[in-house]
């Protein structure tokens, strides 16, 4: 299996992972959004929670220049760990939200 293909999989078995799990309050769905084309991947929250609407990110992830970019991470305990373990090694993660990390990162 070649990298991207690898990564990818990867990828969408971790958000998929976090989609099982339920917020403990609320009406809230929790949807995977996978752009293969693009080599986009989400985690999105919908819904309701105490008469206030909830929507957003939760996780987005770009495969992009044989790396695993991730631009968001809104789990409480962080995805990186979970992506390293099924196989993705550090030095091809990039953490995109956070400035020092992107030294020298082209953005395309």
């Amino acid at each position: 299996m070649d990298t991207i293909t690898h990564d990818r999989e990867i990828v969408k078995q971790v958000i998929c992972e976090y989609a099982q799990l339920r917020p403990s309050h609320g009406e809230i769905r929790l949807d995977t959004v996978f752009d293969e084309k693009q080599e986009h991947y989400a985690l999105m929250q919908v819904g309701w929670d105490r008469g206030r609407r909830v929507r957003g990110n939760l996780i987005y992830i770009v495969l992009r220049e044989g790396k695993v970019v991730i631009e968001y991470d809104g789990m409480e305990a962080g995805i990186t760990q979970d992506l390293m373990e099924k196989g993705i090694p550090e030095n091809r993660i990039i953490l995109g939200f956070l400035e020092e990390s992107n030294a020298g990162w082209a953005m395309i």
